[in-house]
């Protein structure tokens, strides 16, 4: 049989795209601002992870002009033989300094961070317990790892403690959870995570891409948000969110960064994050810790918009985060409201299974602290147009 088969007869993108609902691989004609410019026409962005919008910052992009011009376009190279500049060194500093932690280790992407981790410490006598809502980089990391994978029910500490407790003695442990959930916002059950990583021998690793310059006083994530930062033994973050950049990091102890240093092939075997990437995570690292008010900006953004939302008659789930759910129900549903919303001026993203279970596709909304009132009122009444228009909500009562 031809491998290729497969390729020839799926249908599904084409079929979505002559029906007019296909959502993916949008061109976006500009920078991630809080208005983009799609097909000649300015649409408001409530679907970017640039939490702190940070992206255009004129301090952010001066920092990656003057490494591109000081350090050329790459590293041509791995970290572990030519690829280590001084500023990939340093932003290691920083970053580990910024969270608290011995060391900190950056790798080419979030994705490879966690690929990189996971497969690069779990080996065959050990399980890896995971949530079942983790993201995709997670579950990759797991299936690459020779360790067994231990699937417990989403942000559900009464299942992954009956798990832990039908393992055998002499069995390393390593409990990973998404520290905010990417999909539906919600934040993981850090203290009843940490409580059973004590009673059971385990280490806890937090994939912390979009709790990072979101949560916490100062921003260092989910952790802080509970006050159990020295509790996390391997806390992941990525430079694609709120750092405006591309790439990832991990940070813990000492020992655990320079065993991976040497034993990671996510890192040993790709080429390091180019010099103008570094240069723009230290800058927006920078700008992070010294414009708090950025955060409190996202905060009253994120308030308002689920506010509104509610107040319209959409049900957003569980969130606690700046990534505001829809929940519509049908997958056909999502992809018909993301095009609608689209034509009226507003970009979302589309969440269907098995991203969630089957019958719970939502609108993914996500604020930034750059977003003005005037685009939130603009997406509320855009939402509503089109919420009425779908069936998803009735007509509002106005007093």
């Amino acid at each position: 049989m031809d491998i290729f088969r497969k390729c020839f007869e799926y249908e599904d993108a084409r079929r979505a795209r002559e029906m007019g609902f296909y959502p993916y691989f949008r061109p976006i004609s500009s920078g991630q601002l809080p208005r983009v410019e799609m097909d000649g026409h300015k649409i408001v962005m409530m679907g970017s992870n640039s939490y702190l919008g940070l992206t255009m910052h004129p301090e952010v992009k001066r920092a990656a002009a003057e490494a591109l011009e000081m350090y050329g376009t790459g590293c041509s190279g791995s970290r572990f033989l030519n690829g280590t500049l001084e500023i990939h060194v340093e932003l290691e500093r920083e970053l580990a300094e910024f969270m608290g932690k011995e060391k900190a280790l950056v790798f080419t992407t979030g994705f490879f961070a966690n690929l990189g981790t996971i497969s690069g410490l779990a080996g065959r006598s050990d399980r890896i317990f995971i949530d079942a809502m983790n993201h995709a980089s997670i579950i990759d990391g797991c299936r690459l790892s020779f360790g067994k994978i231990v699937k417990y029910q989403h942000n559900d500490a009464a299942d992954l403690e009956e798990k832990l407790k039908a393992t055998e003695a002499g069995i390393g442990k390593l409990i990973v959870t998404d520290g905010v959930f990417s999909m539906e916002g919600d934040v993981a059950d850090l203290p009843a995570l940490v409580r059973l990583k004590k009673a059971y021998g385990a280490r806890l690793m937090v994939d912390d891409a979009h709790g990072i310059g979101v949560m916490g006083e100062h921003g260092r994530g989910t952790g802080e948000h509970y006050g159990l930062e020295s509790d996390i033994d391997i806390v992941m973050g990525t430079f694609s969110k709120s750092f405006a950049s591309v790439g990832g990091f991990i940070a813990s102890d000492e020992p655990v960064i320079e065993y991976l240093m040497h034993h990671s092939r996510a890192l040993i075997f790709s080429a390091s994050l180019p010099p103008s990437a570094v240069a723009t995570v230290r800058a927006a690292l920078r700008v992070l810790r010294d414009h708090p008010e950025m955060r409190t900006k996202l905060w009253a953004n994120t308030r308002a918009m689920k506010k509104g939302l509610e107040e319209l008659g959409f049900q957003t789930g569980p969130t606690q985060t700046p990534i505001i759910p829809i929940i519509v129900g049908a997958d056909v549903t999502s992809f018909q409201m993301c095009k609608a919303l689209e034509k009226e001026g507003v970009f979302v993203n589309p969440v269907i299974s098995p991203a969630v279970p089957p019958g719970k596709a939502l609108i993914r909304v996500s604020l930034m602290a750059t977003h003005e009132m005037e685009d939130i009122e603009f997406a509320l009444e855009k939402f509503e147009v089109v919420g009425r228009r779908l069936g998803l909500i009735g007509e509002r009562v106005r007093g």
